[in-house]
């Protein structure tokens, strides 16, 4: 297992002698599930040492709804499980319906050691303690929860493996995998799992559902195929074929040793990760570990709910404990970061010699997942002007040294996004998902965001305000900027200027438009 990294922001996990207070900060970002639930109970020192049977219990938040379980000696039956072979390259699954990588479970899909006193089979649990404590919260298809439910009992002599994984492992069912916002709080939710549980190292991760590879760099072939497709005369099929084959070889080539940023961040955080049904037989687990759906998050509860929280320093909160506040997600992007071997000693002091970073996020079109055309939506119809307008106001800037930054991420290393993030004085964007990246960004970091009036959400500002960044929104009047000098110096420029004057005093002078 690879070890767990020094984080300047980690507070302990451990519960402490005192009740967390129901819907406190550290309740809906940290250790809140304090209700533990036996549901099979073995000899731990008989357990342990193999010789006795396996156990399971459930961890429940009443902040969050939400339990996070943890089993000794589970037993996973692939061919019980109804789904997709997951893992797959994009191209090869084009047009794949999403029901077909959500699994089904038989009853038996999981199977718990009963040990060599148990004989026949029973159900984990009851109806009753799922509604109590899985409940599904509005989510259509909990798939946790029907993977708990197919949880069964059975006795030592049918507790047969194929395959033994020693080390502890979480099993992740990923929805709306693609997105990056999704996807962190996927991450967040493996993260605060593996704390709870106390592991002493990254565990594992097998992914129980069959989501294939999403978009990668193979994508700017097959969207010029798509060109090429309006462009070409209805009768050139042959042309188009050739085109087509050309188009996945170039891929195969592309994907011999290419890693997607997504899964190359579940790789970097945690110690290896797999897919469920690319094993060939039983596989059984000495330790798992069951993560909550990124549904069940703050990240995403806090769309719905009002979570007054506000970040803090870890040293700030060792020192003064405060109910209101948080440095969760601070810990947590400096967890990526160090995935990543990103430097965690950095903060914005002062004026850098190099000058400030500003970076704009952008939106690319990008082949997501199989049931994608290809085309991203967006919030800002003219971005390219705006930031062509926004690099030439930049370039003569008297004020500071200002180096704006293109951040073209969808075709970008996902260590290459977070240090783009880390080296940002500000950033900004439109609304859409990259702008989750600021989970990593460092203390200091002013957020702009350009909100379309057809896209009015609080993701980002929810973050922002989480891990304690200052945040402006600018506010458009539909999703189309004016870049004329003089709007930009209204609204884009007064921001920028107003979060430079934030940074560093040496800009006050310049920071005045006529």
């Amino acid at each position: 297992m690879k070890p767990w990294p020094i984080l300047p922001s980690y507070l302990p996990w451990t519960q402490s002698t005192t009740a967390l207070p129901l819907r406190s900060c550290e309740a809906y970002f940290g250790n809140g599930f304090t209700r533990r639930l036996d549901l099979l109970s073995s000899d731990v020192h008989s357990a342990n040492s193999g010789g006795g049977g396996g156990w399971f219990r459930c961890w429940y938040s009443e902040t969050l709804r939400s339990s996070i379980c943890e089993g000794w000696k589970l037993r996973m039956v692939p061919e019980r499980i109804q789904m997709s072979k997951g893992g797959e390259r994009l191209v090869d699954v084009l047009g794949r319906k999403e029901e077909d990588e959500l699994p089904v479970y038989r009853d038996g899909a999981f199977e718990v050691d009963g040990g060599e006193g148990f004989t026949g089979e029973k159900q984990l649990v009851s109806q009753e303690f799922l509604n109590d404590y899985v409940p599904p919260g509005g989510i259509s298809k909990h798939t946790m929860r029907e993977l708990i439910n197919s949880i069964r009992v059975v006795g030592r002599k049918d507790f047969i493996c194929d395959e033994w994984i020693e080390e502890p492992t979480l099993l992740v069912t990923r929805f709306e995998y693609a997105n990056l916002f999704h996807t962190v709080t996927d991450w967040y939710s493996a993260y605060v799992s593996s704390r709870v549980t106390g592991l002493p190292g990254r565990p594992h991760v097998v992914f129980v559902d069959g989501h294939c590879m999403h978009g990668d760099q193979a994508n700017r072939c097959c969207l010029v195929v798509k060109a090429l497709d309006s462009l070409l005369e209805p009768g050139g099929l042959r042309t188009k074929d050739n085109v087509r084959k050309l188009c996945i070889l170039t891929t195969s080539l592309l994907l011999k040793n290419f890693q997607t940023p997504l899964e190359e961040t579940w790789k970097a955080l945690f110690s290896s990760i797999r897919y469920a049904k690319n094993h060939s037989g039983s596989v059984c687990f000495r330790h798992a570990i069951l993560s909550p759906l990124g549904y069940e998050t703050t990240l995403f509860k806090g769309l719905t709910e009002n979570i007054n929280c506000h970040g803090a320093s870890a040293n700030q909160l060792w020192q003064n404990p405060d109910n209101s506040k948080t440095a969760r997600l601070s810990e947590f992007g400096e967890m990526i970061r160090a995935a990543f071997g990103l430097p965690l000693n950095r903060h914005h002091i002062g004026k850098p010699v190099s000058g400030h970073n500003v970076l704009f996020v952008r939106r690319e079109d990008y082949l997501a997942h199989p049931r994608h055309g290809g085309k991203v939506e967006s919030r800002l119809d003219n971005e390219e002007e705006v930031f062509n307008s926004l690099k030439s106001w930049a370039s003569s800037y008297e004020g500071c040294k200002i180096n704006l930054v293109n951040g073209l991420f969808a075709h970008m290393p996902m260590k290459e996004q977070v240090q783009a993030i880390q080296d940002a004085s500000v950033i900004i964007g439109a609304h859409g998902a990259g702008l989750t990246h600021i989970v990593s960004a460092l203390p200091k970091t002013v957020i702009l965001e350009v909100i379309s009036s057809y896209f009015m959400r609080p993701h980002f500002e929810l973050i922002a305000r989480w891990k304690g960044l200052e945040y402006h929104a600018i506010h458009l009047d539909g999703s189309h900027a004016n870049p004329q000098w003089k709007l930009i110096g209204n609204s884009f420029r007064f921001a920028l200027c107003r979060s430079l004057q934030s940074i560093t005093y040496r800009c006050d002078q310049f920071c005045y438009f006529t």
